[in-house]
């Protein structure tokens, strides 16, 4: 599973998915997801916890009020129903800044970037010791701003720029009149829509498409990940080949199995121009966040980087060009938030 908030306050939080040899809906999934959680902690710490803080990014679903508030309540009535009766929300920002907080022994403005699975947020907040020991922080977050963009958008970029072309995607019919359709591409690309393309009618439709391509054997490499249910196979070599570029500088995405075999080079050049689009909104979301804070870059003392997303080279160069003169700090990657919601939550039912 892979940025699975990302689709809370979507429609796609009614239809359903296949989970082993059982057809559920995307709610239930959320469901036994917070249930394993639940009965994980009820090892750990013993008894039957029925306090819980969810974090939940700055926004669920951009520009959209009530889909956003729509998304927390569906949240919030998944955790309900595997038992907790007391729920509260922080955003995951500012419970990445209150894990980061504990071992920090100055007083400083900062700037908290979460790059998460599905979602970025930001928060200016007021650091100090002092503050650390203070059981209602409101006062000291400033400002707190998101976008719908994630590390699996990262993926979907890298897959259609470097992959779906492989698969098809800008294929003209024979006659050279028109395109095929780009959204089996798009979809095939996209986590959380991947297994929705497992159809009969898709597969027969990418069956007809290929008699009118000019490129036929690339239609049938797609109507192979359909006849095997290889997009997720596929999608994970994308994201290998994304955290691979993290480190070097060139890769190749590769996909061996009966029937397919795909090897694409892909360089960070080419990974950073597919996701051009995405650095472009991180820094807008950046901006929002200086914004609603009142104040400037220069004024930022520290940026406390966290979320697997924050490891991209991209991202990282974006942050340290905005805020040359402040400290960058590496936060616990994959940890940092839920440390902070543990910390909250023994702050609020303590």
């Amino acid at each position: 599973m892979r940025a699975l908030k990302s689709i809370l306050g979507t429609s796609l939080m009614e239809e359903t998915t296949v989970v082993g040899r059982e057809r559920i809906t995307f709610q239930d999934l959320i469901g036994r997801f917070l249930r394993h959680l639940k009965a994980r902690l009820e090892q750990h710490a013993g008894g039957m916890p029925d306090h819980v803080v969810l974090g939940r990014p700055v926004f669920f679903i951009d520009g959209d009020e009530t889909a956003d508030r729509a998304a927390q309540d569906q949240l919030e009535a998944a955790a309900r129903a595997e038992g907790f009766r007391h729920i509260e929300f922080q955003f995951e920002p500012v419970a990445a800044a209150l894990h980061f907080e504990r071992t920090f022994n100055e007083e400083a403005l900062a700037l908290v970037v979460d790059i998460g699975g599905g979602t970025s947020d930001f928060s200016v907040l007021r650091l100090s010791p002092e503050r650390s020991r203070a059981t209602d922080r409101r006062g000291d977050i400033l400002s707190t701003s998101g976008v719908h963009v994630g590390g699996t958008d990262f993926d979907r970029c890298l897959n259609i720029a470097e992959v779906m072309p492989h698969m098809g995607l800008g294929t003209k019919t024979r006659d050279g009149k028109r395109h095929l359709p780009v959204w089996y591409f798009n979809d095939m690309a996209t986590w959380h829509r991947i297994n929705q393309l497992y159809t009969a009618k898709n597969l027969r439709d990418i069956q007809s498409l290929a008699r009118e391509a000019a490129e036929p054997e690339k239609l049938a490499r797609f109507q192979h990940l359909l006849s095997y249910r290889s997009g997720h196979r596929l999608a994970a070599q994308v994201e290998k080949a994304k955290i691979e570029l993290t480190d070097t500088y060139e890769t190749v995405i590769r996909l061996a199995e009966p029937g397919l075999s795909l090897a694409v080079p892909v360089d960070r050049e080419a990974f950073e121009a597919a996701s051009a689009e995405l650095a472009a909104k991180i820094a807008m979301a950046i901006d929002d966040a200086l914004f609603g804070a009142k104040v400037t870059a220069g004024a930022i003392d520290i940026v406390i980087m966290t979320g697997g997303g924050a490891l991209v080279p991209l991202v990282r160069a974006l942050v340290a060009s905005r805020f040359p003169n402040a400290r960058i700090a590496q936060s616990d990657q994959f940890g940092s938030v839920g440390l902070g919601l543990a910390l909250d939550a023994a702050r609020r039912f303590a």
